[in-house]
């Protein structure tokens, strides 16, 4: 059995943490921010980068000393490399590169979003490539397949905003604060998601990829008409966001021979109704449906130790001088698409 302390600091969670190979959290901290970017109504990351360098080394000793471990005593050290905020990632994998240099241990750099894709595989050990992956968070919005650690394939991204910004931004246009995803879905469930008249960017155009900017726009337009609850903007909005899921799915995957199993995960993956939404559209096709433990939905450590203990399975370790990233995508081989998506 072998052991990998992972680091986590590409946006406004600083986290460290042990993973076992045999999928055992040994320890971990994670470290909110969102008392700091709350005054700001999204993250600063001139205030997270500062954030991380302060909290990150205490967090590291504290995960090694409840493990009663010197680092001599780790297979590898994984942290996240990008993509992500520079800064914030900047402050982790340079802490990693100094603990693997100064121990003489492996570092393995980790892409934040195959940390994602393969943190179904730390709290199931069936789940088994390949799978179809719905990756949903405040910075991504994609649908891939899952081949293998390392091996991805895209069939849809977005070409403008990420889902989860999107209900940033409308529960910043409801007043609700920072972040805005659990507050939205709180609020939507006072509230009729029939009431508001909500457009479904793409849905029926027979393209695979997403669009929220305009879905973004319509609600600020009913919040300023002063017709609508903010509960009934809020439910609209969120039913919106779950057709436009559900309508990509249908689109990305239907054509393909067999898809065994739909995994989703991204810090949008928490919401219980797009769960939901989600489970019945895998049943629908014979698929096994699996969501992580909400613990494993926002970004954490354990996923990038993880990450780091399946590359080290196969092998797989970083140079010292591995560059930070702000942008990585997943399949680099991806054709490009119109507007922001082609970033990721």
């Amino acid at each position: 059995m072998g052991i990998v302390l992972g680091i986590e600091s590409s946006c406004d969670e600083t986290a460290a943490a042990l993973v076992t190979t045999d999928r055992r959290i040994v320890a971990q901290r994670i470290a909110s921010q969102v008392e700091a970017h709350a005054p700001y109504g999204g993250v600063v990351p001139e205030i997270a980068a500062r954030a991380h360098a302060e909290k990150l080394a205490p967090m590291i000793a504290e995960v090694m000393q409840e493990a009663g471990l010197e680092l001599t005593e780790l297979d590898a050290i994984a942290a996240t490399a990008g993509p992500g905020l520079i800064g914030g990632v900047m402050v982790g994998l340079v802490s990693a590169k100094a603990l693997a240099m100064a121990s003489d241990v492996p570092l393995i750099a980790i892409n934040h979003l195959e940390g994602h894709a393969l943190s179904p595989r730390l709290a199931d050990e069936t789940l088994e490539f390949s799978y179809a992956l719905l990756l949903v968070s405040g910075g991504h919005c994609q649908i891939l397949m899952v081949e293998g650690v390392g091996k991805y394939r895209r069939l849809s991204t977005t070409i403008d905003d990420a889902l989860g910004e999107a209900f940033d931004k409308t529960a910043k246009i409801l007043g609700l604060g920072y972040p805005g995803g659990p507050a939205v879905e709180q609020l939507a469930k006072s509230g009729d998601a029939d009431a508001v008249p909500l457009p479904r960017p793409l849905v029926g155009s027979g393209e695979p990829h997403f669009s929220f900017a305009g879905l973004k726009s319509a609600v600020l337009r009913a919040k300023e008409s002063g017709l609508h609850r903010d509960e009934d903007i809020a439910a609209s909005f969120q039913q919106a966001a779950v057709d436009c899921l559900l309508d990509r799915l249908r689109v990305s995957l239907d054509p393909l021979d067999h898809v065994p199993s739909l995994v989703v995960a991204g810090g949008v993956a928490a919401n219980q109704k797009i769960r939901s939404a989600l489970e019945g559209f895998a049943t629908d096709r014979s698929m096994r449906f699996v969501a992580p433990p909400l613990a494993l939905c926002t970004d954490n450590a354990a996923m990038i130790a993880w990450a780091g203990a399946e590359r080290l399975a196969s092998g797989q370790s970083d140079p010292l001088d591995f560059a930070a990233r702000p942008r990585w995508p997943l399949d680099p081989d991806a054709a490009p698409v119109r507007g922001a998506g082609a970033k990721a």
